[in-house]
């Protein structure tokens, strides 16, 4: 099973943003995105379609314009990002560039987790299960 095959599952986010360029570097650094495939308008000034992998999971996102969109960052969602290194996901997006909304901490559910916001106003949250929330391993 390729890469691209084993994240084309699920629901997938796909953001619209202005600057998509940017956006991809941005996750590459903070979030250690692979980039699955970019694909670029004829005029190769925007990006039509990309799809990374962070974590596991797939993220897809184009250019807002290419979409005929003006970007709009909604406050309706988060991405959130699930990872038993947390502390470490945690210091790569505060040092690349995010600022922090809620600290990441332990949380009264039993898990540390905290919200970040990115530079194209993204809200993240980073949780880490707690042992009792945890998937036991086999």
């Amino acid at each position: 099973m390729t890469d691209m095959e084993r994240v084309m599952q699920g629901v997938i986010p796909y953001l619209m943003v202005d600057g998509a360029d940017k956006a991809i570097a941005f996750y590459e650094k903070a979030f250690g995105a692979k980039d699955l495939g970019t694909m670029r308008s004829e005029d190769g000034k925007h990006v039509m379609h990309s799809q990374l992998e962070i974590n596991g999971g797939a993220l897809m996102l184009s250019d807002a314009a290419v979409m005929g969109e003006k970007q709009e960052v909604s406050k309706s969602y988060m991405m959130q990002l699930v990872t038993r290194e947390g502390d470490r996901w945690w210091k790569r997006a505060v040092d690349a560039g995010c600022t922090v909304d809620v600290p990441f901490e332990m949380q009264f559910w039993g898990d540390r987790w905290g919200r970040l916001r990115d530079p194209m106003g993204i809200i993240w949250a980073l949780l880490e299960p707690g042992p009792q929330n945890a998937k036991k391993e086999k």
